[in-house]
């Protein structure tokens, strides 16, 4: 591969809110799957007070890519400056800056700066990666103003939850269950259909119906990175519409006499549409209630049926 011709973008957008707040969501790298939607997961590899190293999985032009970045943050001068150790291609190389202008106490200016290069500098691979900066910072820079806006409201918006079960089954078996959701229609009842594609290794994405008690049908879009024996990771794409985000693991742990597997969930709702979907004078915390108990109830009889599975398999 070759690098010929380095190629520049800058996005900007007016925020309405002090700068230390855009600079904090811009700089905790790990919320990022729930606050942006191209991202999916992402993993620290090295970290210290001033520099880190990060493994990112992300959504460009409807393809999963991943990546290794390393970024270096100054909170002193607002600025957060990161670049591609390992790319993805078409992408030879990509680099830039984050940075964030006060421009008075209660709003700021935030900007994206981007330098990219192409692998062999073809013309359609510089077209490729200018359409997704262009499609993934225009998303990232609306949602940080957004988020920075209605900063406040945050701890209200976003909350996890977990269930987990002790399993008498060997770790390898319950991962099974879980990596195969491909199987998921035969072996759960309130999935109705699921099509999964695995075009690269532990990438996974998925279309997924499922039944509520009610017989409505939900339809949701995922993208899985399984880090498999004990882990797998999703976010999902197209989410309900009482959210605006989904995030959420399997893990597996040693326990006393198998493992215990937790389902993990971390939820953002969107406030306009709790009246609309619970009904008049609904609350935040009532959809907080619907979408807990919701969520909960088919990951409890995901890990119960998978508990079956697996000690069937070992007994």
């Amino acid at each position: 591969m070759s690098v010929t011709t380095p190629h520049r973008t800058l996005h900007s957008i007016a925020v309405a809110a002090p700068a230390e707040v855009v600079y904090g969501i811009v700089a905790d790298v790990t919320k990022w799957p729930q606050y942006f939607a191209p991202n999916v997961h992402v993993e620290h590899l090295e970290k210290d007070e001033g520099s880190e190293r990060i493994h990112i999985w992300a959504l460009a032009n409807g393809t999963v890519k991943n990546w290794v970045s390393r970024r270096t943050l100054d909170p002193a001068a607002l600025t957060v400056t990161f670049r591609q150790e390992v790319s993805a291609p078409p992408v030879a190389a990509m680099g830039g800056t984050w940075v964030v202008s006060p421009v008075d106490g209660g709003s700021s200016l935030l900007e994206l700066h981007h330098d990219f290069a192409a692998v062999d500098d073809d013309p359609a691979g510089v077209e490729w990666i200018t359409a997704a900066v262009d499609r993934n910072s225009g998303a990232e820079l609306g949602n940080i103003k957004e988020l920075a806006e209605r900063y406040h409201e945050l701890d209200e918006l976003v909350f996890s939850f977990e269930d987990t079960v002790e399993m008498a089954a060997e770790g390898k078996d319950v991962f099974d269950f879980l990596d195969r959701a491909d199987l998921w229609p035969e072996r759960l009842p309130h999935v109705v259909r699921l099509d999964l594609t695995e075009d690269e290794p532990g990438v996974q994405v998925m279309a997924m119906d499922t039944s509520a008690r009610d017989g409505s049908t939900h339809t949701t879009e995922s993208v899985r990175v399984v880090f498999g024996p004990d882990r797998i990771v999703y976010k999902q794409t197209t989410v309900p519409g009482l959210m605006t985000a989904h995030t959420g693991s399997w893990t597996i742990v040693p326990g006393t006499d198998g493992v215990r597997v937790t389902s993990r969930h971390t939820v953002t709702l969107k406030p306009s549409a709790v009246e609309k979907i619970l009904g008049a004078g609904k609350t935040v915390a009532d959809a907080r209630e619907y979408v807990h108990k919701a969520l909960s109830t088919n990951s409890t009889n995901t890990l119960k049926l998978a508990k079956a599975h697996a000690e069937a398999l070992r007994g």
